[in-house]
């Protein structure tokens, strides 16, 4: 199985959303962290011909949460998210308060190491702290959602309230361990990349290659 993945780029942070189907024509989507312009995010599915199965949330900054809400409640999907980083969804005032986001409860939270049946995949939930204490990932057939861990000749940033640089290294290597080199990164900014090529080109990277 291949799976389909349609990319948005949402909002002024320029954040990737993506619709994730088991073939084209499925009659259900999952979709990854919806950042921002649910009204757009609802056209789309409509045209796909698809309903929203699941919201899948890899971390509490305000960049991806912007659409939580308003996509959960009109689409009535389920919405996931690591129970570490609930907080920031729960009560966004608290902790973005230069910013209008409306707050929501997550109905299924995280621990990491779950697999998630949803709309015809198999979702494995990764814990990859380190850009944010809760951070997750999701692996489907050979597709990794990696939120904003890894990118395209980029880690997350570490300059932010509770990000811690080794954290976020070990958890890179970890998804090194544990995945093959040719599984398609999906970022929550820039291009897709694989692993692999990240691995063994990016400049942030380089402690993890001499070690």
């Amino acid at each position: 199985m291949t799976l389909v993945v349609d990319r948005y780029v949402l909002g002024a942070a320029q954040e990737n959303c993506y619709v994730v189907r088991a073939e084209r024509g499925a009659p259900e989507a999952v979709v990854v962290d919806p950042g921002d312009e649910a009204a757009q995010l609802r056209l789309e599915l409509a045209g796909m011909g698809a309903t929203c199965a699941a919201i899948l949330i890899t971390h509490g900054h305000w960049d991806h949460l912007g659409a939580v809400a308003d996509l959960a409640e009109g689409t009535e999907a389920p919405v996931y998210m690591s129970e570490t980083d609930s907080p920031a969804l729960q009560d966004p005032k608290q902790f973005f308060p230069d910013v209008s986001l409306r707050p929501y409860d997550p109905d299924v939270k995280l621990r990491g190491g779950e697999e998630l049946e949803l709309a015809g995949m198999s979702f494995e939930v990764l814990p990859v702290p380190g850009h944010s204490p809760g951070h997750v990932a999701y692996y489907a057939d050979g597709c990794l959602f990696s939120g904003d861990v890894l990118f395209q000749g980029g880690v997350g940033r570490t300059d932010l309230p509770f990000a811690d640089w080794d954290t976020l290294l070990s958890s890179i290597a970890s998804l090194g361990e544990r995945l093959p080199p040719d599984t398609v990164v999906y970022p929550g900014h820039g291009t897709e990349t694989t692993l692999g090529v990240e691995l063994d080109r990016n400049p942030f990277l380089a402690e993890l290659r001499t070690g």
